[in-house]
């Protein structure tokens, strides 16, 4: 599965990131807070913290806004 990380600035695209990864940098790391972009479908981000919270990690999913418009949001992940 494909999911899109947040972009730095708002004229960029957002890159791509493989659940793979996500999983590696978890088992790197431990736990991991990871920010994503609006342009990912909610049902796709509820599959990640479903996805990790059958291999027991505790998941903490939000949307988070930074602006005034209802368009300036990410929505932000903690697997631990």
């Amino acid at each position: 599965m494909e999911l899109k990380l947040a972009r730095n600035k708002i004229e960029e695209k957002p890159k791509i990131v493989l659940l793979e990864k996500i999983e590696e940098m978890i088992e790197k790391d431990g736990n991991k807070i990871l920010y994503f972009d609006k342009e990912n479908s909610h049902k796709d981000l509820v599959f990640l913290v479903e996805y990790f919270e059958e291999k027991n990690f505790s998941v903490y999913f939000r949307e988070v806004k930074y602006g005034l418009n209802e368009e300036d949001y990410m929505y932000e992940i903690h697997i631990l």
